[in-house]
């Protein structure tokens, strides 16, 4: 969708050029197009343009070929980058502005001069414009009818110019491969759970290893009991779907000791909390329980796509819906993991992490990773805590946490270290089994960590 051009903007077609501009402190900003500038000036003096991050200004000039002006005029849209310090994050967000405005005016064909003479390079530029614009313009139609009078536009096709192509070629595949993976999990997430199962997961994964080069292998629900993965088989006990745990494996170096990052994401494709059932009101988000599992998946498309040479990653998504059958796991009982450890399960709607525990034992035994991260909405109690700005982050290692937290300011996906530690641990203590499956109330983020951390032994772990 996004392509890179080196021919000046005036000579390109399109239905709407794009200028993105800085605010100054004392005058209007500026662009190359004198007569663009023009307008802003005109704009700045009235009170209405200038320029701040995400501004926008929007008008029309008509467009001249051949000396004479044509019939059809040309739209012209204005950004502002604001006056401070630009980073990724900025442009992402622009990205995003743009896109907002473009469906809205249904404006199919962009062309964006690209901005020059910022401290930042022009492959972040163009990476988080790229972000921006792709996810930006993302829509879920799927199950609505579409109405002709009301019919829904995408943007068909997005041109950067710029004088240093290659660079910004560069950062488009980054944006663009990032971008792609979100909107690929947001396609999964908003599936409904009538629909996306854990066999859907299942066929997904072989058809992106088959499209990208990757290898997958499906665990099925025989192979699991034989395993020991009492978790998983135990959540699965009411559901009339059979358990799925799906493996992707990318080899990005052949080298017998190259690193090995394992990540693991929740899929639980409905969660209806099984016997220890939940409040009908908004029972209907938790189709959004596989979020991790979606992720994980979708993490490895960018991946198989950007190719990162020196390390190979692989991803495990256990996946199950929690239903209330006859069969279903009931609070009081016992059941066993994959490493051996016994868990009375207080909750049944502490499910998450009894899948994610034999997941999590069985990647680290199978393949030996150097450090493992797990992904999930595992306990609604850290909302409560940080609210929907940060994501909570617990890790038994100091390197990879620091590592995650920075990935978070540069993703614009921001990360809040929480605390582990034995006297949280002891809230798991059973008095008939190894441990609990939840703690209580208090702490009740940290102690879901603290029973995931039971099962991945001295590997760094986040």
């Amino acid at each position: 969708m996004i392509k890179v051009s080196n021919r000046p903007l005036s000579a390109s077609g399109g239905d709407t050029i794009v200028y993105l501009v800085r605010q100054t402190k004392k005058k209007a900003p500026s662009c190359p197009d004198r007569q663009v500038s023009a307008y802003i000036r005109q704009a700045y003096l009235l009170g209405d343009f200038k320029g701040k991050s995400g501004q926008r200004l929007i008008f029309y000039r008509p467009v001249k070929k051949g000396g004479k002006t044509a019939s059809k005029p040309m739209r012209v849209m204005v950004v502002g980058l604001g006056k401070d310090e630009p980073d990724l994050e900025l442009f992402r967000k622009v990205g995003g502005v743009i896109a907002g405005a473009a469906l809205k005016l249904k404006a199919g064909r962009l062309r964006i001069q690209m901005v020059e003479g910022l401290d930042i390079g022009a492959e972040e530029i163009a990476w988080g414009l790229s972000e921006g614009l792709i996810m930006g313009s993302y829509q879920f139609d799927k199950y609505k009818k579409e109405d002709p009078e009301d019919k829904k536009y995408r943007l068909k096709e997005v041109v950067i110019h710029t004088t240093v192509a290659t660079s910004v070629k560069k950062g488009v595949k980054r944006g663009t491969a990032a971008a792609l993976a979100v909107n690929i999990a947001r396609d999964m997430a908003n599936e409904p759970g009538n629909f996306w199962t854990p066999s859907h997961f299942a066929s997904t994964g072989k058809t992106l290893a088959k499209e990208k080069g990757l290898t997958c292998k499906v665990l099925e629900k025989a192979v699991m009991k034989k395993l020991g993965m009492g978790g998983i088989i135990g959540v699965n006990q009411g559901s009339d779907q059979p358990p799925k745990m799906v493996i992707l494996e990318y080899r990005g170096s052949k080298a017998r000791k190259a690193p090995t990052l394992l990540l693991v994401g929740k899929g639980l494709t409905f969660d209806s909390g099984g016997i220890s059932l939940k409040p009908g009101a908004g029972m209907q988000d938790m189709k959004y329980d596989m979020c991790g599992g979606a992720a994980v998946m979708a993490a490895m498309r960018a991946v198989a796509e950007l190719k990162p040479a020196g390390v190979n990653v692989v991803a495990i998504i256990p996946s199950t819906d929690n239903m209330p059958g006859p069969k279903a796991l009931k609070p009081g009982d016992i059941i066993t993991h994959y490493n051996g450890k016994t868990v009375e399960v207080i909750n049944t709607d502490a499910e998450g992490r009894l899948i994610m525990a034999d997941a999590l034992a069985y990647g680290i035994d199978k393949f030996k990773p150097d450090a493992v991260i797990d992904i999930a909405t595992l306990t609604g109690a850290v909302i409560i805590g940080l609210g929907h700005h940060q994501t909570g982050l617990l890790s038994n290692d100091d390197e990879l946490a620091a590592k995650l937290l920075d990935s978070g300011k540069q993703s614009g996906e921001p990360n809040w270290r929480l605390p582990l530690g034995e006297d949280y641990q002891k809230q798991l203590k059973s008095e008939v089994a190894d441990l609990k499956n939840i703690g209580g109330r208090a702490a009740g983020t940290v102690t879901a960590a603290c029973f995931l951390q039971e099962f991945v032994g001295e590997t760094p772990w986040a």
